[in-house]
């Protein structure tokens, strides 16, 4: 066991992001800064707020990016409802045996899916993040081969920019492009855990922010609650916040909607004032 705080930040499309970045404002207010941990872990929506993190910019500021419409990034709409989005990948797994087969069928999924090109993606992503350079702190943004099913873990070391690691992390399938990184393709991360907090294992204090919760209606081979099980029998401190009723209500059955952003921001800030409470 290492001395140290690991930060996990889950997926949660666009109403994650802002919940998120509304939410660890709200902490600071409260006299909870706990951005400051020693290793950032962020999985799709969340490896957009870990970036951003990284640029520098105070908790305010990355706030005013989700509430105030002159600085919010150029997203594209998705009408998507995460129940009906999970019924329909489950429906394409039948049959699956293995977690590996699992992740190899959920990439075949993706790369079959009809989406916008991988460019305008991209040019998404790139409005996002305030600085498109790695910072210096530990910073692991999660990602899955979309042919192997391998994690794959991007962090400044790895050769990648951090836009398309972004990208990759937030590549959710049958939604988004997946996106092509040297001769591989890869999709998020959040098909492997919605929050992959097993990566955390080792810190002493561990705090998961998780915009889908403990009962996330996407299937998944790696449940929240497993994991935290798990992380905690290893010695580890670990807190879980999810959305409250409030929030819960504001990120809506399509967190992929851009008009979810201010709301969930302000409902992320509330909960935020409120201190920090684990959900399990």
């Amino acid at each position: 066991m290492q001395d140290g705080h690991a930060l996990v930040l889950g997926g949660g499309g666009v109403a994650g992001i802002a919940w998120i970045s509304g939410l660890l404002a709200g902490l600071a207010e409260a006299g909870e800064d706990i951005t400051g941990a020693q290793v950032l872990i962020g999985t799709s929506a969340g490896a957009a707020v870990a970036a951003q993190l990284g640029s520098g910019l105070p908790l305010s500021e990355l706030l005013a990016r989700q509430t105030d419409p002159a600085k919010q990034a150029a997203e594209i709409a998705a009408d998507v409802d995460l129940a009906t989005l999970g019924e329909q990948i489950a429906a394409y797994l039948a049959g699956v045996t293995s977690p590996a087969e699992y992740l190899r069928r959920i990439g075949a999924y993706a790369l079959d899916a009809q989406t916008v090109a991988e460019a305008a993606r991209r040019a998404v992503i790139e409005s996002r993040l305030p600085v498109h350079a790695w910072p210096d702190r530990r910073l692991l943004l999660t990602a899955v081969d979309a042919h192997s099913g391998e994690l794959r873990v991007f962090d400044r070391d790895s050769g990648v920019s951090i836009v398309d690691a972004v990208a990759a992390s937030c590549a959710v399938p049958g939604v988004w492009p997946a996106v092509t990184i040297g001769d591989r393709r890869y999709v998020d991360g959040g098909v492997r855990s919605g929050d992959n907090a097993d990566l955390a294992a080792g810190y002493a204090r561990i705090t998961v922010i998780s915009p889908l919760g403990l009962s996330s209606p996407l299937p998944s081979p790696m449940p929240l609650r497993a994991v935290i099980e798990q992380l905690r029998d290893g010695g580890s401190d670990v807190v879980v916040v999810a959305p409250d009723a409030a929030s819960l209500a504001a990120l809506g059955a399509n967190p992929l909607d851009p008009s979810t952003r201010g709301p969930a921001a302000e409902a992320g800030l509330a909960q935020g004032r409120a201190g920090l409470h684990s959900a399990a």
